[in-house]
């Protein structure tokens, strides 16, 4: 099963005894009772972008290798449709894991794999923040200005705003002050 392993020597030097502890901690979920099924990994739909596959991510989480894990492509492509989750047959939120994986990153100032990939998470997330949802419009126009990428997709906006896809403002919600109320806890 040498597949389910980055094909690189690993040194103990590398490894980090607590990396699957503060995972652990983090998601609440048990990532050490993963046996490697596969069964996250053979249902990914966006597998095919991913440097690891989830179950891999799983695997060097559990052996400890923090760097290769907060510096990989897979965590920034997971898109959190938690179909990996739902396979599962130990009850492992993958999609969740993957979430504190980000979150790790971002702290650490390892998030170098993909630049893009979390400047649009950061733009979806201070969308929700201003707005406590997502307000698309905020969320592309931030994106945008972080890229540098002002006319890709120009075309599919402008065609999304005629048909009353993108609305300028926002429809207000229920408990924006409570959403804004957990931001301020994490």
């Amino acid at each position: 099963m040498e597949f389910l392993m980055p094909t690189k020597e690993i040194t103990e030097s590398q490894l980090d005894s607590q990396l699957v502890k503060e995972v652990e901690a983090k998601s609440h979920t048990k990532v050490s009772s993963c046996f490697q099924c596969l069964k996250c990994s053979s249902g990914c739909p966006l597998s095919y972008e991913m440097d690891y596959l989830p179950a891999q991510v799983i695997r060097m989480v559990n052996l400890g290798l923090r760097d290769e894990v907060l510096k990989s492509r897979t965590i920034w492509v997971c898109a959190s449709c938690e179909t990996c989750t739902t396979r599962c047959p130990n009850d492992i939120d993958i999609a969740h894991v993957m979430d504190t994986l980000r979150e790790m990153a971002l702290r650490s100032g390892k998030a170098e794999a993909e630049q893009d990939m979390r400047r649009f998470h950061e733009a979806f997330l201070s969308a929700i923040k201003t707005w406590g949802r997502v307000h698309e419009l905020q969320m592309i126009g931030t994106y945008k200005l972080k890229t540098r990428k002002f006319m890709e997709d120009a075309d599919i906006g402008m065609e999304m705003f005629k048909r009353g896809k993108i609305k300028l403002i926002p429809e207000p919600i229920k408990g924006r002050k409570a959403v804004k109320k957990l931001f301020r806890k994490t």
